[in-house]
C-alpha cells in the first residue's frame, strides 16, 4: 500500500470514529435530556396529599366578622419556587376562565392554584352584602396564604380585574410575602376607569346605542333585557373579550357570577363603575411597591392601556406587557403573547431578575 492510500484510508477511519463518537455523544446528551425532562415532569406531578388523593384540591376555612366559612382552592402542578395564586375577576365569577393557563403554565413548571373567594363559584356564599368588602377580602387572601404555607420564595399572585384590585391592595399591606405581583387588565383607579368608559370607549358606539343606553341606566331599569342586548354586541364583545363566541371556560364563569357580589361593588355592567369601588385609587401609593410587578393591558381592554403601562413606571420594580390585539380577557383574545410574557416574568423573577424585558 503507497503511502498515501494508507494517508486516506488512516483519515477516513479518524473520520468515521469522530462520527460514531459525535453520533455517540448526541444520543447520550438526547438520552439525559430526555431524563432530565421525565423527572422534572414526574417531580412536577407528584402528589404532595396524603391518604385519599383528591386533585389537589383543599377546602379553607376562613375567619370573618361573621363566622367562619369555606372556600375551596386547587392545586395544579408542584414547584417549590414557583406558585401562582390565582383572584378571579368579576366581582363574584369564578376560577374557572382561567383553565387555560393549563395549556401554558405546567410545560414551564410552573405551579399554579386555582381559588374561588367567598361568594364564588364552589366556596361558600354567606349572601350578606356587608362581606363583600375590600379589606375583608385582602385578609381572606392572608389566611389562604397561611393555609396553602405560600411565602417570599415562591408566592406570585395574579389578580385579573376585579382580581386585580385585590390582588394590589393586597400587596400594599403583604408584599413582604410576594415573590412577584401579575396585575392583569385591571387600572389602579376607578374613577379613571370610569373616566375611560364614559370619554374613550362610549364614543366610540354609534350614538343611537349609546343613547339608549344612558336612557336605561337614567331610569335605573338594569333588569331590562334590551340593556345587555345593547352593551353584548357593542360593548362586550369589542372590550371584554373578541372571540366571539366566547371561549367555553369564560361562558362558564360568567353564567355563574354572584349578582349580588357583582353589582355591590361593581355596580350594574363593566361598562363604567358605580358599587363600592366607585372612589378606590391606588395610584399614588404604588411608589411604596418594592416586589417585582407585571402590569398587564390589552389594546381594546375596557381599561386604558396606557394606564396599564402607567403603572409599571410607578412601581419600584415594574415590567409592561401591553397585547396588542387583546381586550379584556387577553388570556383569550390575545393568548400567546399574554402567555408568554406571564410565564418570561415569573422565569425571571425566579431567576433574580426585579424588572424582566419582555
Amino acid at each position: 500500500m503507497s503511502p498515501l492510500s494508507r494517508f486516506f484510508r488512516t483519515g477516513l477511519l479518524l473520520l468515521s470514529l469522530g462520527s460514531f463518537a459525535c453520533t455517540q455523544q448526541a444520543k447520550n446528551d438526547s438520552t439525559a435530556s430526555a431524563s432530565a425532562t421525565s423527572s422534572a415532569t414526574a417531580t412536577y406531578f407528584q402528589s404532595q396529599e396524603e391518604g385519599v388523593q383528591d386533585g389537589g384540591v383543599k377546602v379553607i376555612p376562613i375567619t370573618t366578622p361573621k363566622g367562619q366559612f369555606n372556600v375551596w382552592t386547587k392545586r395544579f402542578g408542584n414547584n417549590p419556587r414557583m406558585k401562582v395564586l390565582l383572584l378571579n375577576g368579576g366581582p363574584g365569577a369564578t376560577h374557572e376562565y382561567f383553565e387555560c393557563m393549563e395549556n401554558f403554565l405546567p410545560k414551564e413548571g410552573i405551579e399554579f392554584i386555582y381559588y374561588d373567594q367567598l361568594g364564588c363559584g364552589l366556596s361558600d356564599n354567606p349572601k350578606d352584602t356587608s362581606m363583600w368588602s375590600l379589606p375583608r377580602y385582602v385578609e381572606e387572601v392572608e389566611q389562604v396564604r397561611k393555609a396553602l404555607n405560600l411565602s417570599k420564595d415562591n408566592f406570585y399572585l395574579l389578580g385579573h380585574s376585579w382580581g386585580g384590585i385585590l390582588a394590589a391592595e393586597y400587596a400594599f399591606k403583604y408584599q413582604q410575602n410576594l415573590k412577584g405581583l401579575i396585575i392583569s387588565n385591571m387600572m389602579m383607579s376607578c374613577p379613571d376607569y370610569g373616566r375611560y368608559a364614559d370619554e374613550v370607549l362610549a364614543k366610540q358606539m354609534k350614538p343611537e346605542v349609546l343613547a339608549e343606553i344612558r336612557q336605561i341606566e337614567a331610569k335605573k331599569d338594569f333588569s331590562n333585557p334590551r340593556y345587555m342586548g345593547l352593551l353584548e354586541p357593542n360593548f362586550y364583545a369589542q372590550h371584554l373579550c373578541r372571540v366571539v363566541p366566547n371561549p367555553e371556560p369564560v361562558t362558564r364563569a360568567m353564567s355563574k357570577i354572584n349578582q349580588s357580589l357583582y353589582v355591590t361593588m361593581q355596580g350594574p355592567s363593566e361598562f363604567g363603575i358605580s358599587g363600592k369601588l366607585t372612589t378606590w385609587d391606588r395610584v399614588r401609593d404604588l411608589p411604596k411597591l418594592s416586589v417585582p410587578v407585571l402590569s398587564i393591558g390589552g389594546k381594546y381592554d375596557t381599561m386604558d392601556p396606557e394606564h396599564m403601562r402607567m403603572v409599571a413606571q410607578k412601581v419600584q420594580h415594574g415590567t409592561a406587557l401591553i397585547c396588542p390585539e387583546g381586550s379584556h380577557m387577553s388570556m383569550y383574545d390575545d393568548q400567546q403573547t399574554y402567555m408568554s410574557g406571564l410565564v418570561k416574568f415569573i422565569l425571571g423573577v425566579d431567576k433574580g431578575e426585579k424588572k424582566v424585558a419582555l
